[in-house]
């Protein structure tokens, strides 16, 4: 068992809480993986509690007090008048602590505000409890946050530590509290580091995930198909049953209906003659009508959390996926390989060849999703001779970069852009008026270059999932 599987079966024993107003609360690291899950079951928002815990001057184990963000600080009066402690020497503590607390809060939200949790329920979760001093703290800091009820949930404990953190929260939620406890770690499998890299990409992910299905019900509905230059905003996609220049757009039935995956699996990418090895994700589902290469932009990676909430839409519509990375982490040190388009386009030529020669389904029909400068490196490769490209969407992109080449695509081009992206909406304008294959401008109202507003990676999930199942042909 891994930190995933803890959180799916702890989001079993909370599943009363769906559709309550709740927020799940990760103590990072260890715990943001567990409360992930347990977020993404009961459809709520997920935020970290970070704490820190206020030690004694002479005796930093002995805890005085914690901290939270916002201001928030809990003591403990009892050490406080035993020990003698003056408010000088907790202010000393609580300003050193407090700075910690503070950056390692920025660099987890990356930007982002906390959630609210004023007269909320709050699900404080952790991977395990040994003395239950953080999660203590945590609950704490949580009902001074405003919280209306406080839930502890995790799914392993030291007995003792459980029955002592009943009197700071309303209910403690535990799976598994043997008598015989020795660590956390030694009820995981695996329970490896958790860095703070994969505390922001879950962060991010979750973000995404709730801001999308806040926005279901909204989407604008479903227009006609338009002809060439037009620019149909955000739910303009043609419909099912409608054609354009001989290609039939089709929706898939429920995406909810895909099955497992035949392959979802980290993959080594060889290119440039098999002297650079690059990183990258493979999914298959069963019976899949085709498969999208993910290019990403300058800055991102195949972790981007947009382009992996696109892929696994794309998953659930029955199409493989392929994210990667273009540069390796040395050459990602000089900036201008990012902008190196035609470099990018042969490492993505290269990758494209790696996935014909697979066995399997792979080879059935290909596509390219490319994001900002990775759009650029995407038609510079499909626009190749023998590339052989059934689609391509572009994504805030910046065909601008592979103008050269732009009257050379034959794929289906959809490009996807922002209306408050004007620079990049002009410049993707310009480029469709170069190009002479099928193309088409969607652009989504309201949205600026990273799709951060509510619905409107939705939109853009939607319409590239449209695109592509129109023009890889009938479902498998």
């Amino acid at each position: 068992m891994d930190r995933t599987d803890a959180g799916r079966h702890l989001a079993r024993s909370l599943e009363r809480l769906r559709g309550s107003d709740v927020v799940v609360l990760g103590l990072p690291r260890g715990g943001v993986p567990v409360a992930f899950e347990v977020a993404r079951a009961l459809g709520a928002p997920l935020d970290v509690i970070v704490v820190r815990k206020l030690g004694v001057p002479y005796q930093p184990e002995l805890a005085m007090g914690a901290i939270g963000e916002g201001g928030i600080r809990v003591s403990n009066d009892e050490v406080i008048r035993r020990g003698g402690i003056t408010a000088q020497e907790i202010a000393a503590v609580e300003k050193r602590e407090r700075a910690d607390l503070d950056q390692q809060a920025g660099t987890f939200r990356a930007g982002r505000p906390h959630v609210d949790l004023a007269g909320r329920t709050a699900v404080v979760v952790d991977d395990g409890i040994a003395t239950g001093s953080t999660a203590r703290a945590a609950c704490q800091v949580a009902r001074q946050m405003g919280a209306k009820e406080i839930v502890l949930a995790v799914p392993v404990g030291a007995p003792e530590s459980i029955e002592s953190l009943r009197n700071v929260c309303d209910e403690v939620v535990c799976l598994y509290s043997p008598d015989f406890f020795i660590a956390v770690g030694t009820f995981y499998d695996d329970f490896r580091h958790i860095s703070d890299r994969e505390v922001i990409d879950l962060l991010a992910r979750a973000f995404d995930a709730v801001q999308l299905a806040a926005a279901t019900s909204t989407a604008t509905p479903r227009g006609r198909p338009a002809a060439r230059g037009d620019t149909p905003e955000a739910g303009s996609e043609p419909a099912p049953d409608q054609e354009e220049q001989g290609h039939r757009f089709a929706t898939r039935s429920s995406p909810e209906t895909a099955g497992p995956p035949q392959r979802d699996e980290p993959v080594e990418l060889h290119v440039a003659d098999g002297t650079i090895t690059l990183a990258g994700h493979l999914t298959l589902p069963a019976n899949a009508i085709g498969t999208v290469v993910f290019v990403h932009g300058s800055g991102s990676s195949r972790h981007s959390p947009r382009n992996r909430f696109v892929a696994g839409r794309l998953n659930e519509a029955g199409l493989g996926t392929l994210l990667f990375d273009l540069l390796t982490p040395d050459e990602e040190l000089n900036r201008a390989n990012v902008f190196d388009i035609q470099a990018l386009a042969a490492r993505l030529a290269d990758v494209t060849s790696w996935l014909r020669e697979q066995p399997g389904e792979l080879h059935k029909a290909l596509g390219y999703f490319g994001a900002s400068t990775g759009a650029a490196a995407a038609l510079w490769a499909a626009a190749e001779h023998e590339a052989h490209i059934d689609a391509v969407v572009c994504r805030g992109g910046r065909p601008d970069l592979a103008e050269t080449r732009l009257a050379e695509v034959r794929s289906p081009t959809l490009l996807i852009v922002g209306s408050r992206d004007e620079i990049v909406l002009g410049l993707n304008r310009q480029a469709q008026q170069q190009m002479v294959c099928e193309t088409r401008l969607g652009i989504v109202p309201g949205a600026t270059h990273l799709f951060e507003e509510p619905g409107a990676l939705q939109t853009v999930t939607r319409l590239a999932r449209d695109w592509f199942t129109g023009h890889f042909g009938p479902p498998a």
